[in-house]
């Protein structure tokens, strides 16, 4: 038993004689001009340590230090660049003896650090990087340390050789206030922990902080494992993920997720991600993966095979649920600040696209792009043709009731134009908009600091073709803007039937479109209008009224005739149609309309308002064939006469009236004329002739 005493209380007693002649021996307070003479030499600062150093025995072995803190720089509106209320630092005990301090682990609880920026751009942290840019200085100064005579009995701290191997922080604090920007970020709830610290030896780090700044609030917290080389010349990390969260007036994303297998330089690493909450009236969720790869050098990062998997729920989406899937790789080039994509697919819903993109970043970035898609509906994506009968069904229940009041117009805010230089170019296979059907579109443009320009635009359309360029102007307000466009040998009917619903009109057209104008309201736009139309038709018809049925319709009440009122077809054939309109702010006119047919030859002049959507425009017919061609009896008594025609009145009903009183004198004009022939062949005397001519014509004077 005594034995056994012995063998347990010689330990102990050891134990305790090593402690006692630490306590006695190494008086810890020594370090304390070390640690504030580095910190001098290392940021330039002033650090203070409150109270003395104390030795800590449980749970282990170190060094306790109060309340530190690290001034700031004179100017500056906190005391403290950095605080904490307390530090222990765990040592290894053995190589004290030999003037080593052997840092285990230093633990900072509750530590507040304050960066701060003045209106003239000085920062408080400007001192630490000016510090350790200066190693001339420190040298000099710490060798005329060195010389310097001992002023105590204590072993000078320069005499101590220190080593740190990890650090753990909790219940930090970070405020980061800029009067520049006018803009303050607060971190909170900072942690950091690093278990069992070594060179070349796994590593794990947990880590987590909350931050607000404005009305901005976020929160991570994560984890990770790292490999450190010796000399920090090399390291890897695996196993890393990061939980986030933000929130805003506008936003809140519940989950932020980020994870990474590994990472290593010039290695293809794993990366997952994947976003869940709320934005701009969106609910969101999204999830994807790509293989991630950095040069040693840290000048190019590549991510490859990236995917997206999302889906958008919310009001203001055309379609929603909106299922959004891409593939696609890209790289960036740090030094050239220029990043490559490749759009391999994306689809929404029904829309499918590929392409490419070449952005460079600078003041305004450099943005050149080529985008596809084989099949594109923008009226079923917009929602357009639901609105489009919503908006019907709507005003039928609504015929009886008071309109509303019109909303004051607003021209769009285009200022964001000025911050963009872009230029691409989108190919469509099959294209779908305002009910009109398009195939093989091109189109290329660029917008350059306010401007925006269409340089091209190509595409097939019901059996025709049709080019156009524009240029819009936002560098004023309103905007200005020109349009050129073309349409040639295009099948009229279809595409009135398909846009507007409306068949009057059939052959084939050549329109070629030149107009300017400013202002992008639609009121705006109807006011400033200005330019030409030209329109070539040919082979055609005008549906809804059949002109020889009116001709002898009115013509046979004249004469006080019966007429078979039985309605024929209301056709008008023609064999060409031309005619320039002239826009002018809300008014077009034109002085040579013509259209020529088998049965007619017209001619047409006059206006029409389309802001007030009236016309009055007066057409000229000449009847220069049978009317049994159209299918009613002949007339011959009207061939050559010439017989206006006054449109007027609403474009929702126009009015239709012939003047017949011009007919009238035209045939008595004729008939007259073959009497006068009749009478003058018989006078010989030439004055007698010239007499009765100037008599009887004068009458139509």
């Amino acid at each position: 038993m005594k034995k056994l005493f012995l063998f347990v209380a010689i330990p102990v007693i050891a134990i305790v004689g090593a402690i006692l002649a630490l306590v006695l021996l190494v008086n810890p307070n020594q370090f304390k001009p070390l640690i504030v003479e580095q910190a001098k030499t290392q940021t330039g600062l002033d650090l203070v340590v409150d109270g003395d150093i104390s030795w800590q025995f449980f749970p282990s072995i170190g060094f306790e230090l109060g309340k530190t803190e690290l001034r700031n720089p004179e100017g500056f509106s906190k005391l403290n660049i950095f605080k904490v209320d307390s530090v222990v630092i765990d040592v290894s005990v053995t190589p004290l003896f030999s003037k080593q301090l052997e840092i285990g682990n230093i633990v900072l609880d509750g530590a507040e650090v304050s960066i701060e920026t003045l209106k003239d751009g000085r920062k408080n942290i400007d001192v630490l990087t000016q510090a350790q840019s200066e190693p001339a200085e420190t040298a000099t100064t710490a060798t005329s340390t060195e010389n310097m005579p001992a002023t105590t009995s204590e072993a000078p701290a320069s005499d101590w050789s220190i080593n740190l191997a990890g650090i753990s922080i909790s219940n930090a604090a970070v405020e980061i206030q800029d009067f520049q920007a006018n803009s303050f970020t607060k971190l909170y709830d900072v942690n950091l922990s690093l278990s069992e610290f070594a060179f070349d030896q796994w590593v794990t780090a947990d880590f987590g902080a909350k931050g607000e700044a404005n009305q901005q609030k976020f929160g991570a917290e994560g984890h990770a494992e790292f490999k450190l080389a010796k000399g920090f010349a090399q390291y890897s990390l695996r196993n890393i993920e990061l939980d986030s969260s933000f929130s805003d007036p506008a936003t809140k994303m519940d989950t932020i997720k980020l994870t990474l297998d590994t990472f290593e330089f010039d290695k293809a690493n794993q990366l997952g991600y994947q976003l869940k909450g709320n934005a701009a009236g969106l609910a969101i969720e999204m999830q994807g993966q790509g293989s991630l790869t950095v040069d040693k050098a840290l000048s190019k990062v590549t991510l490859n095979q990236l995917t997206l998997d999302a889906q958008f729920e919310g009001d203001s989406l055309p379609q929603s649920p909106m299922k959004v899937d891409m593939a696609s790789d890209l790289s960036f080039d740090m030094n050239k600040s220029h990043l490559s994509f490749v759009l391999e697919k994306l689809t929404a819903n029904a829309l499918a696209f590929d392409g490419k993109a070449d952005i460079t970043l600078a003041d305004i970035p450099k943005v050149r792009f080529a985008l596809h898609s084989p099949d594109i509906d923008l009226d079923a994506f917009l929602g357009l043709d639901k609105a489009k009968e919503a908006t019907g069904e709507a005003k039928g229940e609504q015929d009886d009731s008071k309109e509303s009041a019109p909303q004051a117009e607003v021209e769009p805010d285009l200022t964001a134009l000025k911050t963009l230089d872009v230029k691409g170019d989108i190919t469509i296979d099959k294209f779908k908009a305002s009910n009109a059907h398009m195939q093989d579109v091109k189109a290329s443009f660029y917008v350059n600091r306010g401007i925006a320009e269409l340089t091209s635009f190509s595409s097939k359309l019901y059996q025709g073709s049709i080019s156009a360029k524009a240029k819009l102007d936002a560098r004023k307000t309103p905007a200005s803007y020109t349009v050129h466009n073309r349409v040639k040998d295009v099948h009229v009917q279809p595409l009135l039937k398909d846009v507007a619903d409306n068949d009057m009109l059939e052959g084939t057209g050549n329109i070629n479109v030149d107009v300017k104008g400013k202002s992008l309201t639609p009121t705006g736009i109807q006011s400033n209008l200005v330019g030409t139309v030209a329109i070539n038709f040919a082979d055609g018809a005008v549906n809804g009224i059949n002109v020889a049925q009116l001709i002898r319709e009115n013509y046979a009440k004249i004469k006080g005739e019966k007429f078979d009122e039985t309605e024929g077809v209301q056709k008008t054939d023609f064999s060409a149609m031309k005619a320039t309109l002239k826009l002018d702010k809300g008014n077009v006119s034109t002085n040579d309309l013509t259209m020529q047919s088998p049965l007619l030859r017209i001619r047409g002049k006059g206006d029409a308002n389309y802001i007030k959507q009236t016309v009055d425009f007066t057409i000229s017919t000449s009847i220069v064939g049978s009317l049994e061609g159209q299918g009613g009896k002949d007339i011959s008594e009207l061939r050559d006469v010439t017989i206006p025609v006054n449109i007027s009145g609403k474009w929702s009903k126009p009015k239709y009236k012939l003047v017949f009183d011009d007919v009238l004198k035209q045939k008595a004009e004729k008939e007259i004329d073959r009497g006068v022939e009749k009478l003058t062949d018989k006078i010989k005397d030439e004055k007698t002739k010239e007499a009765v001519n100037s008599l009887i014509k004068g009458l139509f004077n």
